[in-house]
């Protein structure tokens, strides 16, 4: 099943179920007003959401726009990501001289950042300057149900309750300081693009498989397709590995929201899904980087097709802006939408 969250003026949004073309929706305040309610009770929720997923036809329901959505979880309780598509990490070290670190190969590499506040797909990336080095970064997420500490790899994998795509936003000229101070980075990542819809992984067989999504990620900038790479081939770690390396010590808890990190492929063909990768290929084959960052007014797209050339997640559709007024969520829930 798909599920989104549409943007109703409160904190969390309105859940909705989203059916398989993306084309209609329907409300589901019988079930759970919002995601993160559907994640906290999921078992009985989940059967109940996926009787109206296979209910709602084309001619029921309303029809869905991306436009009017929030982010699935416009605020969660956790996100974790990870980097762990190791091409990239080789890439940008190898540019400043440096090598990959041999534990990188047996040890995830995982931070944990800000999620009070994900953006729709459709809202604008805000910077007031260009200077800043904004990029984009296109990755896979996965949303867990509660996982117990010390959980196994394999058994990991059966924690997993939905999976979305998420563009990463990084300002490159903040984030360098803020890692020279040995402290990790705050102010370099504002806020993260997740995709329209949340899926459930029956619903992406036979791509889902082995705890990697095996289709392309693709990647427009100003409508030129810059990167299309695999995700399912050079991925070091897979989700379960990946869960289970954030759970090694603790707990996590339901609707946590864990990141692939930036997906690469070792092949110039396949492109890129973030502009530093593009700068550190040029400079490691003409010595100079030619590509600049995002400047204001420029669009990125950021989807995951089928092999029909259907969205699988909705896109990410963003512009970047000139930071404007962008009022905060009302504290109480404003009135439920009628129920289609």
């Amino acid at each position: 099943m798909k599920l989104a969250t549409l943007n109703n003026g409160s904190r969390d949004g309105q859940l909705v179920v989203v059916n398989r073309d993306l084309t209609r929706m329907r409300a589901v305040p019988h079930i759970a007003a919002t995601l993160q309610q559907a994640l906290d009770d999921w078992a009985r929720c989940a059967p109940l959401l996926q009787a109206e997923y296979d209910d709602l036809r084309a001619s029921d329901g309303q029809p869905f726009d991306p436009a009017r959505c929030a982010a699935p979880l416009p605020r969660a309780y956790q996100w974790l990501d990870a980097s762990a598509y190791l091409n990239h990490v080789d890439l940008t070290r190898r540019a400043r001289g440096g090598e990959m670190p041999p534990s990188f190969l047996t040890d995830p590499v995982m931070y944990q950042g800000a999620s009070d506040d994900f953006m729709g797909p459709c809202e604008p990336i805000t910077a007031t300057s260009e200077d800043l080095g904004v990029d984009l970064e296109a990755e896979i997420v996965v949303i867990t149900d509660d996982v117990p500490q010390g959980v196994d790899p394999a058994a990991a994998l059966d924690h997993v309750m939905l999976l979305g795509l998420v563009n990463d936003v990084t300002l490159r000229n903040v984030v360098l300081p803020e890692l020279a101070k040995g402290f990790g980075f705050l102010q370099g990542k504002p806020a993260s693009a997740l995709s329209p819809v949340f899926v459930t992984p029956d619903e992406l067989a036979p791509y889902w498989r082995d705890g990697k999504l095996h289709r392309p990620m693709q990647v427009w900038l100003n409508d030129r397709l810059i990167g299309q790479p695999q995700a399912g081939e050079e991925m070091q770690f897979h989700f379960g590995e990946l869960i289970a390396h954030a759970a090694r010590t603790r707990r996590l808890g339901a609707g946590t929201i864990l990141g692939s990190g930036t997906i690469s492929n070792a092949s110039d063909a396949a492109g890129v899904c973030c502009l530093v990768e593009a700068r550190v290929r040029e400079q490691l084959r003409e010595s100079q980087m030619r590509t600049p960052f995002l400047k204001h007014g420029d669009r990125v797209r950021i989807a995951m097709r089928d092999e029909a050339g259907n969205s699988l997640f909705g896109d990410i559709d963003q512009r970047v802006r000139i930071p404007g007024t962008r009022p905060l969520p009302a504290v109480r829930p404003a009135p439920q939408a009628a129920t289609a």
